[in-house]
């Protein structure tokens, strides 16, 4: 057998399942850059615009479900099941959305691709810490952000022009294809890991509560849309099932960002909430304010998916600095690409400077999101690696489906004639950037070590020593 010092992502060892991750994840990230660039196309064509932020929200609340179900498939049956399973969803989700006739069966069928990108997410970071020592995580989280250059490049341009000359629909079943391949390269290399220990029985529990936290963010997002009183209650009602759902699947004093796992898990989420947010914005700015086709508008995102591509090959050759200084110099980065992307609300700017702007984001992104990611990793056993996995990822989506929901809000008040997309895309910037520099200050926190006590479920966590 190869020494730690000798492995490499790609040496006989690690070849196969390094292979079936990589192209895992540049399915996904096809997904990702093709749908924000055909989305308010589809939206309009679809007489959906007020309801805007609901195709990316439904995606990202139904990725809790997917993420506490697949990692309850997983420990029961095995990485190679929750793969299937969640893949399998993906595509009847992608399939639904490009024959969709109405906003309300997208928004079904984003959310059905949710629930499979979910379960796809946590056999992600599973397989992570299974099949690679921590010398060579730095460098795997490196590869698996690089998976995005493609899909960068490609992606948007192609998502636009399809959706300008062919149809969007295009967008969602031209992906269907990949789906076989890429499913067939990762299975053979998941199913090679180690099998759950006998007698593990997932606590069928997290799965309603995983439910409950989607219902209030959907509540909240609802109310937000309905703008009149009633909102009130739905709001307030949202926010207690919201609260009630997280505090079972999150590690005790994740909000209060207590140092060890609870401050790790809540960098993800403010990271996710920061840039995603503006992420779900920018292409509906670009074709609103400034007139841009959807090709266009769309290159800010490949800006930024490049930016994080660039500097996540840095951070991996890098593992002697540590990870929370990274961490910290990436939300700083993502703060400063947020802020500046507010510019193009300005009068007489026009939109290029989000072209540059976009890509000092998601050079922010490069370096914090390989970094708490293997923080995580570091500061979580292997016995509950699942659970802490799938807690990291719910804050992630929580984080984005929070902040795209005050997007949808912001839009939805446009069409409502309380004032215009400049001031919406202001406001939101302002927000975005807040959550940002509030990462920046906590990132610390993250690195420190912390006693491992019991969750009300039975589950550990980490709390502060």
């Amino acid at each position: 057998m190869e020494s730690t010092r000798a492995a490499t992502l790609f040496d006989r060892a690690h070849r196969l399942t390094t292979a079936g991750l990589l192209m895992l994840v540049t399915l996904v990230a096809f997904e990702a850059m093709a749908v924000a660039t055909a989305m308010p196309t589809a939206v309009g064509e679809l007489h959906g615009l007020a309801w805007y932020g609901w195709p990316f929200s439904a995606f990202l609340v139904a990725s809790v479900v997917g993420m506490v179900v697949g990692g309850d498939v997983g420990d029961r049956r095995g990485q190679g099941a929750a793969l299937l399973a969640g893949v399998g969803v993906f595509a009847a989700g992608l399939l639904t959305a490009g024959l969709s006739g109405t906003m309300a069966l997208f928004v079904a069928a984003r959310a059905l691709q949710g629930v499979g990108a979910g379960a796809i997410a946590v056999s992600l970071y599973v397989v992570s810490g299974q099949a690679y020592e921590p010398a060579l995580r730095p460098r795997l989280f490196g590869a698996i952000s690089a998976a995005w250059v493609l899909p960068a490049l490609v992606g948007p341009v192609l998502a636009g022009l399809v959706t300008a000359h062919a149809s969007w629909r295009l967008v969602f079943l031209g992906l269907l294809p990949l789906i076989g391949l890429g499913l067939a390269l990762v299975l053979p290399a998941v199913r090679s890991l180690a099998s759950p220990a006998a007698g593990t029985v997932p606590d069928p529990a997290r799965r309603w509560w995983a439910v409950l936290a989607g219902t209030g963010i959907g509540a909240l997002q609802y109310a937000g849309q309905r703008l009149d009183l009633p909102a009130v209650g739905i709001a307030v009602l949202g926010a207690v099932l919201l609260t009630a759902g997280l505090r079972a699947l999150l590690p005790a004093g994740t909000v209060r960002v207590r140092p060890g796992l609870p401050a790790v898990v809540a960098s993800r989420g403010l990271l996710a909430g920061a840039f995603f947010g503006m992420d779900a914005l920018i292409p509906l700015a670009m074709a609103h304010l400034h007139g841009y086709t959807p090709a266009a508008a769309g290159v800010p995102l490949t800006a930024g998916a490049l930016g994080w591509a660039a500097a996540s090959h840095v951070q991996g050759r890098r593992p002697d600095v540590a990870r929370v200084v990274l961490l910290r110099i990436g939300f700083l980065l993502v703060a400063a690409g947020v802020a500046g992307t507010a510019v193009i609300a300005l009068p007489g700017v026009g939109g290029w400077p989000a072209y540059l702007t976009w890509g000092v984001a998601g050079l922010g992104m490069g370096l914090a999101m390989p970094s708490v990611g293997v923080l995580l990793l570091d500061q979580s056993p292997e016995h509950r690696r699942g659970a802490d996995s799938a807690a990291f990822q719910i804050a992630d989506v929580t984080g984005s489906a929070l902040t795209v929901g005050i997007v949808g809000i912001l839009v939805a008040a446009t069409t409502a004639g309380l004032f215009g997309l400049p001031t919406a895309l202001l406001v939101a910037a302002a927000v975005l950037t807040a959550l940002a520099l509030l990462g920046a200050a906590v990132a610390p926190r993250a690195g420190r070590p912390a006693a491992a006590t019991a969750l009300s479920d039975g589950a550990t966590t980490l709390a502060p020593s």
